[in-house]
């Protein structure tokens, strides 16, 4: 890995770090060290030693004499990325109250000048460092680590310090702001991540800053500032052995905590396309920003990430200097990895003289940096000054024992301080062509994120106020103490044929079911009837279009008319089935029949309409959810093209919307759409004799032109099949099953395989066979249900099962159910099942006959059968009498698993089984 941390600490320490006053003894080195009773040597690399203590703290000791001075840095392995909510920016304000006091050490301050400490601390996103560099001798090096031992454990992180401190945090903070660069970058890392804590600057929030409890930021400091979660690095001129013994008698009397530390398993999902942003602030100078988000340092692309970086961003031989400042168009280029545990970005960046044109440095800087090592390779040449730049860089620390142990938090953070050696000697091992390669890997388009600063000296702030309490707001409220109330309604079978009246006009039945409802409201299940077998051909998709067209103009009113008289009426739902008021209902019910007598069919809206309904359809082209859907229906079609009852696939309606013409939809009105013959059910509160004549004078003279006769599905057996669909870089897959039966709603055993598939998988709660096993036991899916969906008049029935799975488990998910299919088969559901769902059977018909907008699309329903109510009182009557070997046998005789036919669409890269 190579760290770029030369540029990334210049950009960025001078935002994060707490500047301090900086303000020369003896020592030796010996041979060897002896170790100290319950110290750990771990490892050695050219001459710099690791060891560990028996509470968990490692320390690194660097000796050399050659500078009279010694640097002592604690390193914590705390950074912004571990707070939560509310509560950022908290770890770097443990780095200001740190220093402000200790039990053993109440005023550091003083000491450190009096002494001549030079003093620091810096936040990063996976660390927290402090550092103390003095002149070396045995008095200062023991008091360093005497005080920051002490400042580990025993800090005092006080309010009255935090309060003093807050003005110093706040100026921090405020001058970050005043940075267009600074800005920029918070912008962009809250733009490069949706979850992780690396899209949180590590200032914070202003909010997080100045309503910090003490009480968290003490909770946050005992948590992570312990031995175990430390490590303590000593540089410069001072004695191995004497200080490993003072490295004892500080930091090992510190207890090893017992607390375990928190795990975090956030990961940031792949960035699915380009994003961009624009700051406009008053400044001076405008800035252009490219970011990308990258691997982890610890990965083996971060190499040659870096170098590539460097290749693109470096000042004056960069290939963006010479594509944007040398013709100039900009004024200066950057750019810098962010060297990050946890998979990281990278930045670049330009800035362009105010008031100058940025749309061609925007293009050149996405042309130079993704695609152009594709179009131009890194060369030999470009390679060796980055690899030069780099290994001076090392050097140069290397030979300042003081730079080295505070840049060594970069690689500690990283998990292991030897990383700096290893990323040093990887130089070597680097070629060209891995240049071009991580390039083309991560400097893409649908990874960018562009950020734009534009000074702009009257900006449009859109200012939030405060949010007031309940109180507030209720200050001066005064409600009305008598409410509306409607009648107590006893919903039984016997009660809803008793209430409600029946009527005839002509070829229109109605049912009305007046009762007094709580706000006035009534609902209303209107269906029209028209055509017959050779009048519909080839008209599926026209009929669907005329209808929807209904409500976008009359020759009185405009689509915007219809939309605020529909909300003016209190109208709620669709065209035939909608809820209101009592007051209303008369012009809801005029206003509905002037869409459905009199519609205008503006071309405008035509145009409009096609473009709504390709959009949506072509939506679910790559829809698991839908292809699959799609494909099962297709396979179960048995009619041929044109027959009212064939099933358009996908495709085909796509094909059907574009041809469709104005005309056809006019003809398709003119000639089917009637509202003399159907079914009409008004329940609610409502004037039943003005109701009624309003129907008979709106809707009976509206006779269809074409004769009428039904066109009913029959059961044709269908062959069983298994079907993948491939769905490319979709992250859910959906598995779907289908079985059509010979059984209708009044059959013998229609009453018992409706039990059966509630035990199996068509209750609506949490537990159900298939819901136990997916979801429950496996984790396979959020949702699996099956529903049993039978005829009327022919005996026809279907049987399907849906479940919503990831891809990798899709294959797992479709064994456990069908073992799920044949365990019920075989062993049957047990008398406490069938007894349970039995009652939910019955309850769950209770609820929706307490609804009034499912009383009466079910009127609707039993006005077209020549049916009542009491077809589901004696509907539930067999419920109750069915044993549980009548429901097994019913399950066993009309579920067959050999007929299934199942489809699964997912991304079968993803492990989807063919």
């Amino acid at each position: 890995m190579k760290k770029h941390w030369i540029k990334t600490l210049a950009c960025l320490w001078s935002w994060l770090t707490l500047a301090l006053l900086s303000q020369g003894a003896d020592a030796g080195q010996p041979a060897s060290t002896k170790l100290p009773t319950g110290v750990e040597k771990l490892s050695t690399v050219e001459g710099i030693s690791e060891y560990r203590l028996a509470n968990g703290l490692r320390c690194i000791l660097f000796p050399d004499a050659a500078k009279p001075t010694a640097t002592v840095n604690v390193t914590y392995l705390v950074g912004s990325r571990h707070e939560n909510y509310g509560e950022t920016g908290m770890a770097h304000l443990l780095e200001h109250l740190v220093f402000k006091g200790s039990r053993n050490f109440p005023d550091p301050a003083r000491e450190f000048k009096r002494r001549g400490f030079e003093i620091n601390g810096s936040t990063w996103l996976d660390r927290t460092n402090y550092y103390l560099t003095f002149p070396a001798g045995e008095d200062n090096l023991k008091w360093a680590l005497a005080w920051s031992a002490d400042a580990m454990v025993n800090s005092f992180i006080a309010r009255k310090d935090l309060d003093s401190e807050m003005s110093v945090v706040r100026n921090e903070f405020e001058m970050g702001e005043n940075d267009p660069a600074s800005v920029m970058l918070k912008r962009l890392q809250s733009m490069l991540f949706d979850w992780h804590n690396y899209g949180n600057s590590t200032i914070g929030a202003r909010s997080d800053i100045e309503n910090v409890r003490i009480e968290n930021l003490q909770a946050f400091y005992h948590q992570y500032y312990q031995p175990d979660n430390a490590v303590l690095t000593v540089a410069g001129k001072f004695d191995e052995q004497q200080a490993l013994h003072w490295i004892v008698s500080t930091f090992g009397k510190l207890p090893k905590p017992a607390r375990a530390l928190p795990q975090h398993w956030t990961v940031e999902p792949t960035a699915d396309g380009e994003r961009q942003f624009v700051i406009r602030r008053k400044g001076e100078v405008q800035l252009v920003t490219l970011a990308y988000r990258t691997p982890s340092s610890l990965h083996v692309d971060s190499d040659a990430i870096g170098m590539a970086t460097e290749v693109l961003g470096d000042t004056p031989n960069g290939r963006l200097y010479r594509a944007l400042v040398q013709p100039g168009l900009a004024t200066q280029v950057f750019a810098y990895t962010m060297d990050t545990r946890e998979p990281g970005f990278v930045v670049f960046g330009a800035m362009v003289n105010k008031g100058d044109a940025l749309d061609r440095v925007r293009e050149r800087m996405i042309e130079v940096i993704e695609g152009g090592f594709a179009r131009e390779a890194a060369t030999a040449a470009e390679l060796a000054r980055a690899v030069e730049q780099q290994r001076l860089g090392y050097e140069r620390v290397l030979a300042d024992p003081e730079a080295f142990a505070v840049t060594l938090s970069e690689y500690i953070a990283l998990g292991d301080w030897r990383l700096f050696f290893h990323a040093r000697d990887q130089l070597d091992l680097i070629k060209p062509e891995r240049l071009d390669a991580v390039a083309s890997k991560y400097f893409v388009r649908d990874n960018r994120v562009l950020g734009t600063f534009i000074p702009d000296e009257s900006p449009q702030r859109a200012l939030v106020p405060p949010t007031p309490s309940p109180a507030q707001v209720l200050a001066s409220f005064k409600p009305q103490e008598k409410g509306d109330a409607g009648e107590v309604f006893d919903p039984s079978y016997d009660n809803l044929d008793s209430r409600t009246r029946l009527r005839t006009f002509g070829d229109l039945k109605v049912a009305l079911l007046p009762k007094k409802n709580r706000g006035q409201t009534v609902n209303v299940a209107m269906t029209f009837r028209w055509g017959n077998e050779s009048s519909l051909r080839d008209r599926n998709m026209v009929g669907t279009l005329a209808i929807a067209m209904l409500a976008r103009g009359t020759r009185q009113l405009t689509r915007q008319q219809i939309a605020d008289e529909l909300t003016r009426l209190k109208v709620r739902g669709r065209l035939t089935h909608f809820e209101t008021t009592r007051d209303k209902l008369p012009e809801a019910l005029r206003l509905v029949a002037q869409m459905l007598q009199d519609a205008s069919f503006p071309p405008e809206e035509f145009a409009e309409l096609k473009r709504e309904y390709l959009t949506a359809f072509q939506a679910q082209l790559d829809s698991p959810e839908a292809l699959s859907s799609d494909v099962l229906n297709s396979h179960f079609n048995s009619y041929p093209p044109g027959d009212p009852r064939y099933y358009s696939s996908l495709a085909e309606r796509i094909e059907q919307v574009r041809k469709t013409t104005l005309d056809e939809v006019i003809a398709y009105h003119r000639e089917l759409i009637g509202t003399a013959r159907g079914q009409i059910a008004i329940v609610g509160d409502f004037d039943e004799q003005a109701i009624e004549e309003e129907i008979a004078r709106l809707f009976p003279s509206r006779v269809s032109g074409s004769p009428y006769a039904r066109v009913d599905r029959e059961f044709r057996r269908i062959a069983p099949q298994r079907m993948v669909i491939d769905t490319p870089d979709k992250e859910n897959a959906f598995l779907r099953a289908r079985l059509d039966i010979t059984l209708r709603d009044d059959d013998p055993d229609a009453a018992a395989l409706q039990v059966a598939n509630t035990i199996f998988g068509g209750h609506s709660g949490l537990s159900s066979r298939l819901l136990d096993r997916l979801r429950q036991k496996e984790g396979f899916s959020y949702s699996a249900t099956s529903s049993l969906a039978m005829g009327s008049r022919q005996r026809l029935a279907n049987w399907t099962v849906v479940a919503m799975v990831a891809p990798q488990n899709a294959a797992r998910a479709e064994q456990a159910f069908l073992e799920e299919l044949q365990r019920a088969r075989r062993d049957g559901f047990t008398a406490t099942e069938v007894a349970e769902a039995k009652k939910g059977v019955l309850e769950a018909r209770a609820v929706t006959r307490s609804q009034d907008s499912e009383v009466a699309a079910r009127w609707a329903s039993y006005l077209d059968l020549g049916r009542n109510w009491q077809f589901s009182k004696d509907f539930e009557a067999r419920v109750m009498a069915l044993t549980p070997e009548q429901v097994n046998a019913a399950f066993r005789a009309y579920i067959d698993p050999g007929q299934l036919t199942l489809v699964i669409a997912g991304d079968t890269r993803k492990g989807l089984r063919d």
